[in-house]
């Protein structure tokens, strides 16, 4: 039995209030500017292209505020984007070498003694031993440079009833 990773994106009501100018988390307009290219898109999980618009805003990926409810910049495609929905799969965004990954419970705080900077490559891995913790909800994928939010991840289904049939 393989637990299936899921790779989560800022959920789409989210991205597309941002683009309608609906304000970020400190209270403010979205930034609208044009991509040098690199940039990486919170809802697709892909890059954003040079020359294409984006925005930059202010996130916090708690649904309340609390101690551990971090806010930060992060890029979103200015024109709508498809979704990143694939199961087991990096996010194509993730093209550092290496990246925090950290645990939280239930109650949104973080499960010490979770988070550590893994290779980019070993980050399915390290999710599906973080998620043999019980007190572990969900997981943050979080820039090793800059703490930068990346994506959430949850348990998926189990990989062995998916192929099964």
């Amino acid at each position: 039995m393989t637990l299936a990773i899921r790779f989560l994106p800022m959920p789409p009501d989210q991205a597309a209030a941002y683009r309608a100018g609906a304000p970020d988390a400190y209270g403010l307009a979205p930034e609208r500017s044009t991509s040098p290219g690199g940039y990486p898109c919170r809802h697709c999980l892909g890059d954003i292209g040079e020359g294409d618009p984006y925005l930059t805003l202010a996130y916090r990926p708690f649904h309340r505020l609390q101690p551990y409810a971090e806010t930060g910049p992060i890029f979103l495609h200015a024109e709508p984007c498809r979704r990143y929905e694939a199961v087991g799969v990096l996010p194509p965004m993730l093209e550092s070498p290496d990246y925090i990954v950290r645990g939280y419970g239930g109650d949104d705080r973080i499960v010490y003694g979770s988070g550590g900077v893994v290779a980019t490559q070993a980050i399915i891995g390290r999710a599906r031993e973080l998620f043999d913790d019980p007190r572990i909800a969900y997981l943050h994928v979080r820039s090793a440079r800059n703490n930068c939010y990346q994506c959430r991840v949850e348990r998926g289904a189990d990989m062995s009833l998916m192929n099964a049939g």
